[in-house]
């Protein structure tokens, strides 16, 4: 990873590679195993492996946590293959020598995105080589074989061959070119509602994450870190720690986000409480002083000045100068937190020339080579593999935790597992940085919209340092997001962005840095439809003018089909019905909209009920997806699901605050999650698309703040600018 990559910018270029390096050049390399001497199974690609004794293994190269990787994909190849998903056996790829070009990172909701056509082809390949080698076998035309149901079957004569019994004979074949792949008409299993092929194993227990990994005189660890950022240990005393029976070693840690005290033991609870009982001097760093609140204090300051340009359309100093009225606001998006109910944990077992990893990532490659060059060993001597995530959010794309077990286990000469504990995982991660608004609209002698200007002002993700002093950085990388691909038309457009840093880690949290700036655009349009009475869905269906096209660099944003989620969002919510009637309380309805990294597009609508304290009900949200062709219906449903609730937490319950140099919060009770008795009615309503698949993760979460915040001002005629909304804001 290159220091000079930024958020989209890194998104784009890991998405990209998936679907590029390997697809060109895994087939070729791969395809020679199923002929070696003695072999009983047949490889057509690095993912399927076809054995004689008719097993069909499938390796999934994307971490699953929870978005359901590990049943859509074998749904794509098994598509191709003219099977049933279910007859796949599932292995999850490490970062062994035969998956070395194959992107096994998980970010960027790019999982179907970036393996659609390579699963495709795998599957494809697969099915057209076995029919090569039936026909071979019977003498027959190629044409006159037919892949169905894990069978080759000659209609003509009535004989059929299983796959198994066909692999050893296709494995001797040349590598076909230019595969031919179904039409979406053609689908059977693409498109279909299916089950989670692990949910049965998750619900009774039976999964795997990496805390039920276990090896032979494996010691368990915790780490003791100081609660300030930035701040080392200079020296300690764990003299009464070691004599709590149980406890092995205790060794300073100093590879990851923050150094600090390590302590073994025989057990997790011992090596707790043995952390408890080491005192540690740390060497005051600059960053004691630090507050969430002083921090907003800057961002509010830094709205002030100008930023770095971002977009520039027209002339908004013109318009706002030739105003006959201007619109202002300032939108406030607060520190959040990632909070994965699995917290951070990793088992390594470091040998005198080799390594082995276990643990719940999104990041594999990265942990493989970032083991490698801390013990000085090749990057092939390392294998990380990877078990099912208790959630990932963006965190599990760093490998602190990862570095960390490894530097413990070379120096105690053990495997460890280490484990942070959940006042770890609240304290001592990455955050979501705040993302702080300043919004302006110009009106002419007509009261007509004539200019747009949008500053962000926010901190860079830390995980991704600018080093370019290029002064349209910015503007390259698509930043801000949210900010500078509004799809929305205006005579006139200036979208700048003040980076203002502090001492906080910061990282891509679900849907990076779109929420904030979303929270403000579609709040504040509607703020402008409000001011000049107009419908809000009217008003962005005339800013979208009609579908055409918006082409900003790489990006192509299709407005028609925007404008197509958002009129579907109006049908199925009963938009112009009459608001309900709810006994002592307001009632009303809010729209938001946004594309995605260009390619997914979806609207909500908001109905949400205010009490005469100001308590916050969200009755029902109805979503419209456009998110290209549909793998599986139930699991898109499941991801905006979870993406509404995951929204709607951050928009009515937690923020992240610091004092002191120091995150306040620790655990579930400080930073609060929505609960099952507040969670809405949430209908998901998809486009029908035959367009490549597009991720779906992230997506839901923008739009929730601004969606709940204009229902909030239609039922009540307040206007709710920063989050979370509190009782306090509206009573």
């Amino acid at each position: 990873m290159k220091h000079d990559l930024t958020r989209r910018s890194f998104l784009r270029c890991s998405a990209q590679s998936a679907s590029g390096l390997w697809l060109a050049s895994s087939f070729k390399e791969t395809i020679l195993w199923g002929v070696e001497a003695g072999s009983a199974s047949f490889e057509p690609s690095v993912f399927l492996r076809i054995s004689s004794n008719n097993q069909i293994t499938f390796y999934v190269t994307r971490s699953e946590m929870g978005q359901g990787i590990r049943t859509v994909l074998p749904m794509v190849v098994a598509e191709e293959l003219n099977v049933d998903p279910s007859v796949l056996v599932l292995r999850q790829a490490s970062t062994t020598p035969e998956f070395a070009k194959v992107r096994l990172r998980t970010s960027g909701s790019s999982s179907s995105t970036g393996t659609w056509r390579a699963m495709r082809r795998a599957g494809a390949t697969a099915r057209e080589m076995l029919r090569s080698a039936a026909a071979e076998r019977w003498q027959v035309a190629v044409d006159e074989c037919v892949a169905e149901d894990g069978t080759i079957l000659h209609r003509l004569s009535g004989r059929s061959l299983s796959y198994g019994s066909l692999a050893a004979a296709a494995a001797k074949l040349p590598l076909p070119q230019d595969v031919p792949l179904k039409t979406a008409k053609d689908f059977r299993v693409v498109g279909t509602r299916r089950k989670r092929t692990d949910g049965p194993e998750i619900v009774t227990g039976k999964a795997s994450y990496g805390l039920d990994f276990k090896l032979p005189g494996m010691r368990y660890a915790v780490m003791l870190r100081s609660p300030i950022f930035g701040e080392n240990p200079i020296k300690w005393d764990a003299s009464r720690a070691l004599q709590l029976p149980g406890v092995r070693e205790v060794a300073p840690v100093l590879s990851g986000l923050a150094a600090g005290i390590a302590v073994t033991a025989d057990d997790t609870w011992t090596a707790i409480k043995a952390r408890d009982l080491i005192h540690v001097e740390w060497a005051a760093g600059p960053n004691r002083s630090f507050s969430s609140e002083g921090f907003y204090m800057q961002l509010r300051s830094g709205l002030q000045r100008e930023g770095y340009l971002s977009r520039v359309e027209g002339s908004f100093s013109e318009h706002e100068s030739a105003a006959a009225e201007t619109l202002e606001a300032v939108y406030e998006w607060p520190y959040q937190a990632h909070c994965p109910l699995e917290p951070m944990n990793c088992t390594a077992h470091v040998k005198s020339d080799s390594c082995e990893i276990w643990v719940p990532t999104q990041a594999p490659e990265e942990a493989q080579e970032r083991s490698a060059k801390l013990l000085g060993v090749p990057v092939s001597s390392v294998t990380v593999h990877v078990s099912i995530l208790g959630g990932g959010f963006g965190r599990r794309l760093f490998t602190d935790y990862v570095v960390e077990a490894v530097e413990l286990s070379k120096a105690i000469g053990h495997p460890v597992q280490l484990v942070w504990t959940r006042e770890d995982d609240f304290k001592f991660g990455y955050f979501n940085p705040p993302n702080f608004n300043r919004l302006i609209a110009a009106f002419g002698p007509d009261n007509q919209l004539t200019g747009w200007f949008h500053r962000v002002a926010s901190s860079d993700l830390s995980i991704y340092p600018h080093t370019s002093t290029d002064p349209m950085r910015y503007a390259k990388d698509g930043d801000p997001w949210g900010a500078y691909d509004n799809p929305y038309s205006f005579p006139s457009m200036l979208v700048d962005y003040v980076p203002v840093e502090s001492p906080v880690p910061t990282g891509p949290w679900r849907s990076v840095d779109y929420p904030g700036a979303v929270f403000a655009r579609e709040c504040f349009v509607d703020e402008i439809a409000r001011h000049l009475g107009t419908d809000p869905i009217e008003f962005r269906l005339t800013l979208l003018q009609h579908g055409q096209e918006l082409v900003l660099g790489e990006q192509k944003i299709e407005r028609g089909r925007l404008a197509g989620v958002l009129e579907l969002a109006r049908a199925k919510s009963g938009w112009g019905s009459k608001p309900k009637k709810l006994a002592g309380r307001s009632f009303g309805r809010g729209v938001a909209c946004n594309v995605y990294d260009a390619k997914t597009y979806m609207a909500q609508v908001a109905e949400v009920s205010v009490g005469p304290q100001g308590d916050v009900k969200v009755h029902r949200i109805v979503c419209a997806v456009d998110l290209g062709q549909p793998i599986n219906p139930l699991g898109i449903e499941g991801q905006v699901e979870s993406g509404i609730i995951w929204g709607l937490t951050s928009t009515l319950k937690s923020t992240m605050k610091f004092k002191d140099g120091a995150a306040q919060g620790s655990t579930f009770g400080d930073y609060e999650l929505l609960r099952m008795d507040e969670t809405p009615e949430i209908e998901t309503h998809i486009v029908a698309s035959n367009l490549a698949p597009c991720g779906l993760g992230e997506q839901p979460v923008p739009l929730v703040a601004p969606a709940v915040a204009n229902a909030i001002f239609a039922a009540t005629t307040k206007r709710v600018r920063r989050l979370p909304i509190t009782p306090a804001d509206l009573s």
